[in-house]
């Protein structure tokens, strides 16, 4: 395990500036999501601290070491990819001890680090066999027990389940978190899935831009967004948005609710909502329609549990709330978010 720090670091390719001044640090045995979209620099951001791109300017510090220039190799690090990059014609056996074997490990030491690295990720019975007789599922474990056997301080995730099925997408993240957490690893994951990061991470720093806009526990980055960015990048529907009194107000979805839902002491606001059309998912409603009366009407969404029957009808006008604590204010011209702003 090891502090990673990064400090003011830039890449810049011609004119393009793809990350541009970003500072970070990464505690030991913590398990940091980087999230953005594609394009925002959150690979390449990864890219330099594994030592695979020189950066533009700045310093990455692995545990008080100054590494910025230092090849992969020297960094005790290991990097499991998007494709896997597994050897086709090798064992998983062979695919796993391929680094002990560039470093001319001892045999017995190689097949004691292969046989650990296996058990742990359950796939010791799978030694015999070829990539290409593997699910997907199987081949990100491969790849990660081939990153484990380094011994590594930092393991580095670029996108490894991207490739998987969402029902197995699902039961990997369970088993990633359970991996990291049993061996504590101090970990770093790209993704641009939101799920994958409010699943998996201790912190998410989101990025846009070749920025960090905000970095925080999944809790903090979801409930108290610093920008509009972050408000509307997270969440599924994202955070609503409309102009008032000269800044923007911001409110979940699930916090838009009709009346006589919230208890009536809670201090809440009203705002007319034009119902345009209902959508049944389930477990869930979604009411789409427009706030009567903001300075620019804006597709508003509301956010029901199936544990809320309260009968809502299209092309009516109704008085839903939105608690004061879940109201997020922004400022219209920089997105930053604001103090509590009076609406009346």
């Amino acid at each position: 395990m090891a502090v990673v720090e990064v400090k003011g670091l830039k890449k810049h390719f011609g004119n393009v500036k793809a990350v541009n001044g970003v500072d970070l640090s990464i505690q030991k045995g913590e398990l940091l999501v980087i999230l953005g979209p594609s394009g925002c620099g959150k690979t390449t951001l990864m890219r330099m601290i594994a030592g695979l791109e020189r950066p533009t300017a700045g310093d990455i510090l692995i545990g008080d070491q100054v590494v910025t220039h230092l090849p992969p190799r020297a960094r005790k690090i290991a990097m499991v990819f998007q494709s896997y990059a597994l050897y086709p014609h090798m064992s998983i056996f062979d695919n796993i001890a391929f680094p002990l074997k560039a470093r001319r490990e001892p045999k017995d030491a190689i097949r004691q680090k292969v046989e650990w690295a296996s058990s742990i990720l359950g796939i010791q019975h799978l030694l015999d066999r070829k990539p290409r007789q593997l699910s997907g599922g199987e081949r990100q474990r491969v790849a990660l027990a081939r990153a484990l056997v380094k011994e590594p301080d930092v393991m580095l995730l670029d996108e490894p389940l991207s490739n998987l099925d969402a029902k197995l997408r699902a039961s990997a993240r369970d088993e990633l978190q359970r991996f990291q957490r049993q061996l504590g690893i101090t970990t770093i994951f790209v993704t641009h899935d939101q799920i994958e990061a409010m699943g998996l991470g201790d912190r998410i720093a989101v990025m846009y831009a070749g920025q960090v806009r905000q970095i925080g526990t999944p809790q903090e980055i979801y409930h108290e967004p610093a920008d509009t960015f972050v408000a509307t990048f997270l969440g599924s529907p994202p955070m609503n948005l409309f102009e008032r009194n000269d800044c923007l107000v911001g409110f979940r979805p699930e916090n838009f609710l009709p009346p006589g839902v919230l208890q009536p002491e809670d201090k809440v606001t009203a705002f007319p909502f034009h119902v345009g059309r209902v959508e049944y998912l389930g477990s869930d409603r979604l009411i789409y329609g427009t706030i009567e009366g903001a300075a620019e009407q804006n597709k508003t969404i509301s956010k029901l549990p199936s544990t809320i029957t309260v009968d809502i009808e299209p092309d009516k006008v109704y008085e839903f709330v939105v608690q004061a604590k879940d109201l997020k204010f922004f400022d219209k011209n920089t997105g930053k978010r604001i103090e509590p702003q009076p609406l009346d």
